[in-house]
């Protein structure tokens, strides 16, 4: 295994030991409110710290990219971190959020961990060398027809503006597919497509920590993934399709036609 992506275990299971520790006692947590539909806890921050420490120790040239502690440092390796994936199913104690850490080298994704501490379910990935759940090979499921495929997405939560084009598209993905299901957890939602739990997924307005790691485990575990295009501009952009290699065409081709 990558050393930088041992790192990045050992940083996840840090932070993960801190949410899970708090989830104990939510009703006690101070919770403030970003923006609409959009909160940040103590527990955020202080998982957050956890990871940067861990990574800073380990490699104090590096530059962080961080969810709530934005960007610091600057060089060519960037580590992408969302300390908490999912802080609204969290704070309602629905256990379907996770730690998301993503190293870039000179604009390219090369390690990825995504870590689910209710299921203790490690998501790992190097580049050109696999993508694994909890030191077992995943890869993409095989289906082939959109019509066979339970499909995952997000609803746009603060930003409206592209309600009505997302909406048509929910309507159309939901008459063609064998279900649409939305856990609240984005970077979960790619690691799931990685291992063949979900078949397709499309969401609006992701942030890069959103994706970044999940967007390394689905392309190394045999899936494809691309903005509402059909190019690479997903982290720019937010705007994210993923899947099979089979489905994940006809879902693009469907959402393109409510663009």
């Amino acid at each position: 295994m990558h050393p930088m992506l041992n790192t990045a275990i050992k940083a996840a299971r840090r932070a993960a030991t801190v949410i899970q520790r708090a989830s104990n006692n939510l009703d006690l947590l101070r919770v403030e409110r970003k923006d609409h539909n959009s909160f940040v806890t103590d527990v955020d921050r202080a998982a957050e710290k956890a990871i940067v420490d861990t990574l800073l120790e380990a490699y104090p040239k590096h530059a962080i990219l961080a969810e709530e502690g934005g960007s610091q440092g600057d060089g060519e390796h960037v580590w992408i971190i969302d300390p908490l994936d999912g802080t609204t199913n969290y704070l309602h104690g629905f256990p379907q959020y996770c730690v998301s850490i993503a190293l870039e080298h000179r604009g390219q994704i090369t390690q990825a961990v995504v870590y689910d501490p209710t299921r203790n379910d490690l998501f790992t990935a190097s580049r050109g060398a696999g993508a694994f759940l909890n030191d077992r090979r995943i890869r993409v499921s095989k289906t082939r027809e959109l019509a066979d495929g339970l499909i995952c997405t997000g609803f746009p939560y603060k930003e409206f503006g592209k309600l009505d084009a997302y909406l048509g598209m929910f309507k159309d993905v939901l008459q063609k597919s064998a279900g649409v299901r939305r856990p609240g957890a984005a970077a979960l939602d790619l690691a799931y497509i990685a291992c063949g739990r979900f078949d397709g997924f499309w969401e609006l307005g992701l942030q890069p920590w959103d994706i970044a790691a999940g967007s390394l485990l689905v392309l190394e575990a045999g899936g494809l993934i691309t903005d509402l295009d059909g190019e690479a501009g997903f982290m720019e952009s937010g705007n994210v399709v993923a899947g099979t290699p089979k489905v994940f065409g006809q879902l693009l081709q469907t959402l393109q036609a409510h663009k």
